[in-house]
């Protein structure tokens, strides 16, 4: 036995001493080398764009020039996709009367606040200490999710897991019970949690929202070209693996063996067409857990009893409405800013979110109460050279599914007069608001749609129209929630990855050391960009989710922002299908071998270039 572990332990030392040159060693890092060619030009042909899928970003953060996100994502697409940073402010937050702007910049960032906040000096550091406490051991929650059950379990139980990290104490205290212990001043509390989720800061975990302040804190940045341009550069090397992602073909179910482990899916061919079995060893589900335990399994297995203890472990998250606005006008013209809106009618978020979204449904238009206003017109230089003399802004609030829920079940574009009236009604208040903030705009808007739960349940396959899946309240981030929500299931090869095991509002530093990948795998997704992994994708249009495909290699994984729906009104590409590159086994010990070796070393997520130092 010793023998085989000390066999062990030197060739997990030789491997990672193999890696570590590799990455250390500046001729050797293949993710230090610029391009091997100049960018290619935006496709600006509406055939050719109209083929490409579509996801939208509102904007992205840590894209600075070698950071781990920029690498990652310039690997997936041969450095082709051009990131335009926006200008300062990149955010503006509007508390009842006041406003207060956020500067790109580890200084700038700092220096603004505490020049908008001069007497809260000491309040600002110690939270961006806090901060930055998070982003060097938030990878630790990942850690949970790797380690044997056993051992984690124990961790839990015996509460040891505590002593390990002050992550983890960080994920389950309340946000509103961090900030209050920092200040007093209501503005900065509300400004230190100002990304709105549908979780009000009393009931969301402080590292969640720690992790976006700091995620934004160098910065902002939007696809040049848009959205639909991450799609389009990932084709090239996902055509040349020869794997391929099919839209249009809903999964609609996973096909499990007699003795209960998945063995594939079976997917719609079209709208009135027989269903279409795909055979693979492997399943990988980017549904989401209630998807994928509750829609896609077999019955008898969706009352497994691991299976309902992971859906009892989760809540369904609130839900949104967007309204989406053209203008007529180039962004130049109409002096429309980059900078993103977050407005609020007062600094007690708490009290607002409740008495929110406590409302009736006769009551929500006339009580609104925060709102996201953003202009990817002004976002994206090429926005013009694509649609001249026009213009667009997004509004964004968040929205209860249950005051939609009267017209569950009815058909996208045919819900009926009362839903469109209804729908309507909010759109054009959130309008109106947005109207007294940019007054020279009232006379240009020409077109106003909108999309209300029920569009993200149509088109985002979410199960109550949430936008950011499951609940992301103080609960879901406990360490024992944390360590059984992993990608393994209960279900024999089939597996979880994206909002299931992870959450999508906090990009985390995720270092890709994962040896092995199996060689034929089905993932199934709904509104993903690619993860990970060399694979064909083939583009088509309507609103379906669903994917096959075939892995060759592991590939770095992709940053994926929220999915925006289309409107309803209109014939919108349907979602992308999801891609995972490797299947992350507990047991696996070339994991925890990285893992260890990550945190003896120490990853620091938010260096100028992608990098590894001593602590």
């Amino acid at each position: 036995m010793w023998l085989t572990l000390l066999l062990l332990l030197a060739l997990g030392t030789l491997a990672l001493a193999l890696v570590a040159h590799r990455l250390l060693a500046p001729s050797g890092n293949p993710f230090a080398q610029p391009p091997l060619e100049p960018p290619r030009p935006l496709v600006t042909d509406p055939g050719a764009r109209d083929k490409v899928l579509k996801q939208g970003i509102h904007y992205v953060g840590q894209m600075h020039a070698g950071s781990m996100l920029r690498v990652a994502l310039d690997q997936l697409t041969d450095g082709q996709l051009c990131w335009q940073r926006l200008p300062d402010p990149y955010d503006e937050v509007t508390l009842g009367p006041r406003r207060y702007q956020l500067r790109a910049g580890k200084t700038a960032f700092v220096a603004a606040l505490e020049e908008q906040f001069p007497e809260e000096k000491a309040a600002i550091r110690e939270f961006m200490r806090l901060s930055k406490v998070a982003s060097r051991h938030v990878a630790l929650l990942a850690v949970l999710k790797m380690v044997p059950r056993c051992l984690a379990t124990l961790l839990v139980r015996t509460g040891l897991i505590y002593w390990i990290s002050p992550v983890f104490r960080m994920a389950t205290t309340s946000h509103s019970e961090a900030v209050a212990r920092l200040t007093d001043n209501r503005d900065l509390r509300a400004l230190l949690c100002y990304f709105f989720y549908g979780t009000a800061p009393e009931d969301s975990s402080f590292l969640v929202n720690v992790l976006m302040v700091h995620h934004y804190q160098r910065g902002a940045w939007y696809p040049r070209g848009g959205a639909s341009e991450v799609a389009f550069h990932i084709v090239p090397l996902i055509e040349r693996a020869g794997g391929a992602v099919l839209v249009r073909a809903p999964v609609t179910r996973i096909l499990v063996s007699s003795d209960g482990a998945a063995m594939g899916v079976a997917v719609q061919k079209g709208p009135s067409e027989e269903e279409v079995e795909i055979f693979a060893p492997i399943v990988i589900s980017n549904a989401g857990v209630f998807n994928t335990f509750g829609k896609l399994l077999p019955p008898p297995l969706r009352s497994h009893p691991e299976v309902s203890s992971r859906l009892a472990m989760v809540r369904h998250g609130m839900g949104s409405f967007l309204v989406f606005v053209g203008l007529r006008g180039s962004a130049a013209e109409l002096h429309l800013p980059p900078t993103n809106f977050w407005i609020y009618p007062h600094n007690d978020l708490d009290t607002m979110m409740t008495q929110y979204a406590a409302l009736s449904r006769d009551d929500v238009p006339e009580n609104l109460a925060m709102m996201f206003i953003t202009f990817p017109a002004a976002k994206d230089p090429t926005y013009e050279q694509r649609h001249p003399g026009r213009s667009c802004m997004t509004i964004l609030t968040m929205a209860r599914y249950e005051w939609f829920e009267e017209w569950a079940g009815t058909r996208a574009k045919h819900r009926g007069a009362q839903y469109q009236q209804y729908k309507m009604s909010i759109a054009q208040r959130l309008l109106e608001r947005a109207l007294q903030r940019f007054p020279h705009l009232c006379d240009k808007v020409e077109f106003v749609e909108a999309a209300s739960p029920l569009t993200n349940q149509h088109y985002l396959a979410a199960p109550r129209g949430e936008m950011y899946g499951a609940e992301h309240d103080v609960a879901r981030f406990s360490p024992a929630v944390v360590a059984a929500m992993r990608a393994d299931t209960p279900v024999k090869n089939l597996y979880l990855t994206g909002k299931g095991p992870a959450s999508p509002m906090s990009p985390a530093p995720m270092f890709p050391l994962q040896w092995g990948c199996p060689p034929k795998v089905v993932a199934m997704s709904h509104g993903a960009v690619p993860r990970a992994g060399r694979v064909q994708l083939r583009a088509g249009r309507g609103p379906a989710w669903g994917a096959h495909l075939r892995l060759h290699r592991p590939g770095p994984p992709a940053l994926r922002g929220p999915a925006a729906p289309q409107e309803e009104d209109q014939e919108a590409p349907g979602p992308a299908s999801g891609v995972t590159g490797t299947v992350p086994g507990s047991m696996n010990p070339w994991v925890l071998l990285s893992w260890a070796w990550l945190f003896i070393w120490g990853w620091d997520g938010d260096r100028d270039e992608v990098g590894w130092r001593w602590r």
